[in-house]
């Protein structure tokens, strides 16, 4: 067993699919398949049951799972100890909903740079309940969400609102859904609310899972989408796209979960660093 194929199998979990797997990890699909069969021989069982609609997770494979994920951490804080100790105390593996990387929480990297040089960082992208299953499971340290779940051990702090908004570089906007109306994306609670909000809107031509970076597609091509009003309205007041005045608004609370455990004067940095940018972004 190596650790290569253990972050194989971690992928192929997270993400159902061989194919998706080996773009996750950056090999091809024919690794993936030979590093998951080693990993089975080994342990003498299946893991994934294979089908058309991908790979699901047998019963050993729900067993072994938590114990991937633990052996993985251990990996990264082996060679975080053995390759940079000269220069870095601890790692901080920091996720995110999409959404709220671009424009907020990418700006904390720097921040953690300047104020906390000795911390190696590593980040990750995802919605709420797989960042809620990934900090219970000890593979995150903290991460930012809009829907978190109250789980012992771990603290929940409100840090902002999301205001989520229907945009538009049309020069009229009182027919957006039948003028190249694009969805985005921004993870369950909006697919939730857009819905109950939309039940009659017909499948748009374009659907992103892009997050911020589709609000590229509304500036080359005329045509709407919903956005976080604090990326959209730069563009907002540069006249490049227009505030759908009538359209509904989604309003998220954006929380700050993190471990008990964590050590105090590293939080307080964290803290100041979200208050800084708080400040800056809206």
């Amino acid at each position: 067993m190596d650790i290569a194929q253990i972050k194989t199998f971690i992928a192929v979990a997270d993400t159902g699919s061989f194919v998706s797997a080996a773009e996750k990890v950056f090999v091809t699909q024919s690794t993936v398949s030979i590093r998951i069969k080693n990993l089975e021989d080994q342990l003498g069982t299946y893991l994934f049951d294979r089908s058309k609609q991908g790979a699901k997770l047998t019963i050993a494979g729900k067993q072994f799972f938590k114990h991937a994920l633990a052996l993985a951490k251990l990996w990264d804080e082996a060679r975080l100890s053995v390759g940079i100790a000269d220069k870095m105390e601890a790692l901080l593996r920091i996720g995110g909903q999409v959404s709220l990387w671009d424009g907020f929480l990418l700006k904390l990297l720097p921040w953690m740079r300047i104020h906390a040089p000795e911390i190696a960082i590593r980040t990750e992208m995802g919605y709420s309940p797989d960042l809620m299953q990934k900090l219970t499971e000890g593979s995150l340290d903290i991460a930012i969400m809009y829907r978190p779940q109250h789980r012992t051990g771990f603290k929940i702090k409100q840090i902002f609102e999301e205001e989520i908004v229907l945009v538009t570089s049309l020069e009229e906007d009182n027919n957006i859904f039948e003028h190249d109306y694009i969805f985005v994306n921004w993870g369950p609670e909006f697919i939730s609310d857009h819905a109950l909000n939309f039940p009659d809107i017909q499948t748009p031509r374009v659907s992103l899972d892009l997050g911020t970076l589709g609000i590229e597609y509304l500036l080359v091509s005329p045509s709407s989408g919903y956005f976080p009003k604090r990326i959209a309205q730069p563009l907002i007041k540069e006249k490049k796209l227009k505030l759908v005045e009538w359209a509904p608004k989604f309003n998220y609370p954006a929380y700050l979960v993190y471990a008990d455990d964590i050590e105090a004067d590293l939080m307080n940095v964290i803290l100041n660093g979200i208050k800084f940018l708080k400040k800056a972004s809206f």
